[in-house]
């Protein structure tokens, strides 16, 4: 059964939240904030936790984006992703897992190393537009 994870879309000005994976799987590669579900954690609870544990910001959990089922090192993922909002993103500092983060223009996404699968997801659920 695959373990139920949680991503976080925010976009600010047109640019998109983006944290560098600082753990595996992905270390190294630039993702989503987010992370695992804990025990009896409703979605949107858990993609609030996440966000502030890795970028430190206060989110509020909006409308679902979509889910994806990964298989990554033998473990099975399931993630369903939402959009969240801020009142001020300037305030964002890696923590937790997160070794780096940053807003980055749709147009520079193919210019950083993505986790497997996630700019193919922004474009199928329309986050980001060709």
């Amino acid at each position: 059964m695959p373990e139920p994870c949680v991503g976080a879309v925010l976009l600010w000005d047109g640019a998109l939240l983006l944290v560098k994976r600082g753990q595996e799987p992905g270390i190294g590669q630039w993702s989503l904030p987010g992370g695992r579900l804990e025990p009896q954690e409703a979605w949107q609870d858990g993609v609030e936790r996440e966000v502030q544990e890795e970028t430190g910001l206060k989110v509020n959990c909006g409308e679902f984006v979509g889910w994806v089922e990964r298989s990554v090192a033998g473990h099975r993922y399931l993630i369903a992703d939402f959009f969240v909002t801020t009142e001020d993103p300037s305030g964002a500092t890696p923590g937790d897992d997160a070794g780096d983060l940053t807003f980055v223009d749709p147009e520079q996404i193919k210019s950083l190393e993505l986790t497997a699968g996630l700019e193919e997801f922004l474009f199928q659920h329309s986050v980001l537009t060709p």
